[in-house]
């Protein structure tokens, strides 16, 4: 008996040892699996030297891009930039990744300028739409978009002919605006363009807007000087436009064209525009070229900011047919109806969500607050609070990495020089209607220079607006469609 109770004590103690094996064992199993994608460095920094050289030309679409306007029907336009157009002047990439640093920076000024002369009630009279005789609407608009980098600035370009006979003009995309203006003559004041400055005077299509037209009523600031609608636009940064409001139309191509598009004539123009004539209006007031094309649909592709590729904007029917396409409902703020507001409610890096509470990307009763895309700002900017989080969960993972000194508004930056490829942390961001968007390391690891310099490319926003902004730079490579009959809106990644 005495030999049993030891045997079976035995037994227990051995039982009790392999449990404990057991969970030493399953302790020491990470509870979470790093999820990792590749950057391209040596891709990256190869892009980064033809960039700045003059022979550098960008004048294809990419091959997925012909295979989706080809599926929607769409009608390709050969708009290519001017072969006069000069490069950047910037003695390297670096200096040249400061200069769009500094624009893109004046360019969030702007845009919370904006949003605070809205909050405080100084708004948009309400618009009544005018009758639409004499209006021709395109079934189908598509024109190229070309990065401007090697404009001296971030945003995108693209080609439109502005009045009869049509003047082509390069115009910067801007979602965030409504708008659309181009210098004109005579030209009290102008800064320097890459296409001779519109003259009024040879469009036989012009024509001024009277002051007590809907029109110049929905304006932000107008005034009336002989009968004709004057605008101003001020862009929070110091720039602006001033001159008439006016019809004109607008041509995308042979047999495509828009009459009677109400656009600025300004006269009177400073500010951060360099290259471009003027801005196209994408935003969601009444002013918008989507607006008064009576567009429910458009989209636009935005190439890799320093590929040789084009990208595509589309207006119609069929920009939105992607069948891949991760849709989102859009927002609407009262006091800033110009913006395309998302309901963005978290963060993942690594696939791991960060601890972030849903309310800091969310739009108060006073309209702060609040995430947008858009088209004009480069860098995704984030709440402090939001930024702080994401880069230290980023920088957690990257122990691996040697670290670089800061950039700018880059806080975060290795020195990549030695690598061909590396796996970085993946970055996802979630929405509330619970769909999931995760970027390419490309998107969010840039390059700063050509010697190995990359950098987190995300800021913080305003403390006082407290927006959230997702940037160009965060969209480029991917679809992205536009649906305001249904307030959707769509990211297709790998289509451009």
């Amino acid at each position: 008996m005495m030999w049993v109770s030891n045997t079976i004590v035995s037994l227990l103690l051995y039982l009790a040892f392999l449990l404990s094996l057991s969970t030493l064992s399953l302790s020491t199993e990470p509870s979470h699996v790093l999820k990792t994608t590749t950057l391209d460095v040596a891709a990256a920094l190869s892009a980064t030297r033809q960039v700045l050289s003059s022979s550098s030309v960008r004048r294809s679409f990419s091959s997925s891009l012909r295979s989706f306007a080809a599926a929607s029907s769409g009608i390709a336009l050969e708009l290519r930039p001017r072969e006069s157009l000069k490069p950047s002047g910037h003695r390297d990439y670096k200096a040249l990744t400061l200069n769009r640093l500094k624009r893109d920076i004046a360019r969030v000024q702007s845009l919370n300028a904006r949003l605070a002369f809205h909050l405080k009630g100084v708004g948009n009279a309400d618009f009544k739409p005018e009758g639409r005789e004499g209006f021709v609407s395109a079934e189908e608009l598509q024109g190229r978009v070309i990065s401007g980098l090697n404009h001296g600035s971030g945003e995108y370009f693209s080609r439109v002919g502005i009045g009869s006979p049509a003047r082509p003009l390069y115009v910067t995309l801007d979602t965030g605006s409504d708008i659309t203006w181009v210098q004109c003559q005579p030209c009290s004041d102008c800064y320097e363009q890459v296409d001779p400055v519109f003259d009024p005077a040879g469009s036989t299509t012009y024509a001024p807007v009277a002051c007590n037209s809907s029109h110049c009523q929905s304006l932000d600031v107008s005034a009336c000087r002989d009968g004709v609608c004057q605008y101003q636009v001020n862009y929070g940064d110091g720039s602006y436009t001033v001159g008439n409001l006016a019809r004109d139309t607008l041509t995308f191509g042979p047999g495509l064209y828009a009459r009677g598009i109400t656009l600025g004539c300004g006269h009177d123009n400073y500010g951060l525009f360099r290259g471009a004539a003027g801005l196209f209006g994408l935003g969601r007031g009444p002013l918008s070229f989507p607006s008064q094309l009576s567009a429910s649909l458009f989209s636009y592709c935005l190439v890799d900011r320093d590929s040789d590729s084009v990208g595509m904007v589309m207006f119609g029917r069929g920009s939105l047919q992607d069948p891949d396409s991760l849709r989102v409902p859009l927002l609407r703020n009262g006091k800033m109806p110009s913006f395309y507001y998302v309901g963005l409610s978290g963060i993942s890096v690594g696939g791991s969500r960060l601890a972030i509470q849903p309310s800091a990307f969310q739009m108060d009763g006073n309209g702060t607050g609040g995430a947008i895309v858009d088209t004009g700002t480069a860098v995704t900017r984030l709440p402090v609070s939001v930024y702080q989080a994401l880069r230290d969960a980023f920088t957690r993972a990257t122990t691996h990495l040697p670290q670089a000194t800061g950039v700018s508004l880059f806080d975060t930056c290795y020195n990549l020089s030695s690598l061909s490829k590396v796996d970085v942390a993946t970055v996802e961001f979630h929405f509330d209607s619970g769909e999931s968007l995760q970027f390419p390391a490309k998107n969010y690891l840039v390059p700063t220079d050509s010697a190995g310099t990359f950098c987190l490319a995300f800021a913080t926003s305003s403390v006082a607006s407290g927006l959230t902004i997702i940037g160009n730079v965060q969209q480029q490579g991917m679809l992205v469609s536009f649906d305001s009959a249904n307030s959707l809106v769509g990211f297709s990644p790998d289509r451009c």
